[in-house]
């Protein structure tokens, strides 16, 4: 029995197939050619139905979320929504203290985590705390990415990436209009 090598379109095909069961969200390829994953923080099958998802410790109507925030804070968390470069309160913030989900309050990013990306938006190399934060496969804009979401009420926050600072090599870049910052 002779032993054949894969094709190199089958073995992506296989690993696509191993991404997609481990709930894969983002495929990074390194300069030595390897290939790695970020897998999702799993949501409980309860969780979702359709797009809307049902339990949040926080939810609010359509109505209520307008009345308590501006129209952007609005477009922004509640319809995923992004502001544009350069323009949030926050990304050339030098302050120190916490950043909360203007939402509902959740502690979501300290300064001391907080680095200049030169992207335009805030950007972090790690939350508060790794449960505050939620993280979501976003397919939008023809590409993956990973959405982070406030654990608590659910507010679009901005996504996260893999070429940040160490220690986690993490950048998570945030929308201004998601944040209030509560100075120390």
């Amino acid at each position: 029995m002779s032993r054949r090598r894969m094709s190199l379109p089958l073995l992506l095909s296989v690993f696509l197939i191993s991404c997609e069961n481990e709930n894969i969200v983002d495929t990074q390829y390194s300069k030595t050619g390897g290939q790695s994953c970020i897998i999702e923080q799993k949501t409980s099958p309860a969780a979702r139905q359709g797009d809307a998802v049902m339990d949040y410790e926080i939810m609010k109507t359509e109505e209520e979320w307008r009345e308590l925030l501006t129209p952007e804070q609005f477009h922004v968390t509640r319809q995923k929504g992004t502001e544009r470069a350069f323009t949030g309160e926050y990304w050339n913030e030098k302050t120190e203290g916490v950043y909360h989900c203007v939402c509902c309050g959740q502690e979501l990013f300290d300064s001391n985590a907080k680095f200049d990306s030169g992207t335009g938006w805030p950007s972090y190399w790690r939350p508060v705390q790794e449960e505050n934060v939620q993280l979501e496969t976003d397919g939008s804009w023809g590409m993956i990415r990973t959405e982070v979401l406030c654990r608590r009420c659910g507010a679009h926050l901005g996504h996260v990436f893999n070429d940040g600072p160490a220690p986690t090599g993490l950048r998570y870049c945030i929308n201004s209009a998601s944040l209030k910052l509560e100075e120390r």
